[in-house]
């Protein structure tokens, strides 16, 4: 580090930015996506019909669809449509071992009448998973969050002119507008950045620091599920053949005792005199969720186990969880929080371009050939890979097997192409040419909605349709810009 407090948080925040900037690029992209999860899956499967479904219709509905399709599973879990998604989600235990996964029509439970894809529930899973096994994306994803905290306090500590910031920018000077844009963007959301990035890390902190857990319960993780859920009742099957009972029943008292819509369903032991059918509160308008569990003996639908979750802890747990995710809010909030996830995502972006502009001058090495070519594989390279995501859900056979994992197949062959081509061309020319064919891959999406859909004028659609061509239109200028005479990579 240098001499000197502020000159050695300056460095510091250089380098935590560097270290993960790549990987939160993607996370924030990602994560300001999926605040729209449940739209973008509604888009993604234009033949449901969106979006007034009962939730306790629909989960009648998919608990008939598995007892016909997965009798033989020793645990179903479903989320019934409810008034933003147009479909329910069941998952199951396959043969084998393995975990199937169907999206339902809310009213048959036939899935069907529905293509297959993971929708916005791919963006949802990403931000925090990044497409790796159990757990290794989650602690990649909060030591991500840790570092941006970080990376966010010490880029206060080395502003001079923090307030000065919020409106200074001058174009066309180079390394001084990328630093102009950083700032800007910085200032602008702070209070945002610090919230999303402190959220983040705690949703995750019993993986990061799982010491005190295993410590107070001795490593008995079960014990500590018992206690986090206390009406989740688990008990083994008898292996004593029993119908279940009629679930509509159970779901209305469910209902009535949250006094909200329900968010998921869980039956163990279907078809087995052990069976149990545990229900969970949905999300209302309180920031702070109010998490409800109630139980069911499956075989007589009477209630066994109760929960209002009270303690001081999980409700501050909760309440910051909320805050994260933005469940809680209206449409308006949710668009908010879209704005500001574009401009941490943004702020990133302008960081590691940054990290090469002040660097430019001086003699170049093989490290700075490998940021300069990863910055444009990630800033350049992740909205194309995520358009073509979308371009997929349109193009490939609705009738395709396997068609949800083609989907992201897709996406993650043509990053990879992204890569190579980084690699191989000079740099100015990559930003350029990649830019480019992200603002068409993203005027191409109202495109093919519109020529494989019947009925496309609906708010929805038209929406999308308005983002797509708005970011086309916002490519088109970055890519002139980093083409244009005066321009650096």
């Amino acid at each position: 580090m240098k001499p000197g407090f502020r000159n050695a948080m300056t460095w510091l925040h250089d380098w935590a930015g560097l270290i993960v900037g790549w990987l939160l690029f993607v996370i924030a992209l990602a994560g300001t996506l999926s605040v729209f999860r449940s739209e973008i899956g509604n888009w993604m499967r234009p033949e449901a019909r969106c979006c007034a479904a009962d939730s306790v219709t629909a989960g009648s509905a998919a608990v008939r669809w598995l007892g016909k399709h997965a009798a033989t599973s020793p645990a179903w879990y479903i989320q019934p449509a409810d008034r933003r998604s147009a479909t329910s989600y069941a998952v199951w235990t396959a043969p084998g071992g393995d975990f199937a996964q169907k999206w339902l029509d809310p009213e048959t439970g036939d899935p069907a009448t529905v293509r297959d894809t993971l929708g916005g529930d791919f963006f949802y899973r990403l931000h925090f998973e990044l497409e790796l096994p159990f757990p290794w994306g989650r602690v990649l994803a909060g030591a991500a969050a840790v570092a941006m905290l970080l990376a966010l306090i010490t880029g206060i500590v080395a502003h001079r002119r923090f307030f000065v910031d919020f409106f200074t920018f001058r174009a066309g000077k180079g390394q001084r507008s990328w630093l102009d844009a950083h700032n800007v963007l910085a200032v602008t959301a702070l209070p945002f950045h610090l919230m999303i990035a402190f959220t983040g890390a705690l949703t995750l902190a019993n993986l990061i620091m799982p010491w005190g857990a295993s410590s107070l319960y001795r490593g008995d993780m079960a014990a500590v599920w018992k206690d986090l859920y206390p009406a989740a009742v688990d008990r083994p099957a008898r292996h004593v053949p029993a119908p279940l009972a009629p679930i509509a029943p159970m779901l209305g008292k469910a209902k009535q005792f949250f006094g909200s819509d329900i968010a998921q369903i869980a039956i163990l032991n279907p078809g087995d005199a052990a069976a149990v059918v545990s229900v969970t509160s949905g999300e209302d308008q309180r920031i702070g969720i109010q998490r409800q569990v109630i139980s069911f003996d499956g075989t007589t639908g009477r209630p066994i186990a109760t929960h209002v979750e009270r303690r001081p802890a999980l409700r501050t747990f909760n309440f910051l969880y909320a805050l994260h995710t933005a469940r809680f809010g209206e449409t308006l909030t949710r668009w908010l929080y879209f704005v500001c996830g574009l401009m941490l995502t943004a702020l990133i972006g302008a960081g590691l371009v940054l990290w090469t502009e002040k660097r430019r001058a001086q003699r170049r090495g093989l490290g700075f050939a490998i940021v300069e070519r990863l910055n444009i594989a990630i800033v350049a390279g992740t909205p194309l890979a995520f358009a073509a995501f979308f371009l997929a859900n349109r193009l490939l056979p609705v009738d395709l097997a396997q068609r949800a994992a083609t989907e992201v197949q897709v996406m993650f062959w043509l990053w990879a192409a992204i890569l190579v081509y980084a690699a191989l061309r000079p740099a100015r020319r990559a930003w350029r040419e990649i830019l480019t064919v992200t603002a068409v891959a993203c005027a191409a999406i109202p495109l093919t909605d519109l020529i494989t859909r019947s009925m496309w004028l609906d708010p929805l659609h038209l929406t999308v349709a308005l983002i797509a061509l708005t970011l086309a239109a916002g490519f088109v200028f970055a890519a002139r810009r980093v083409g244009g005479r005066r321009a650096t990579a």
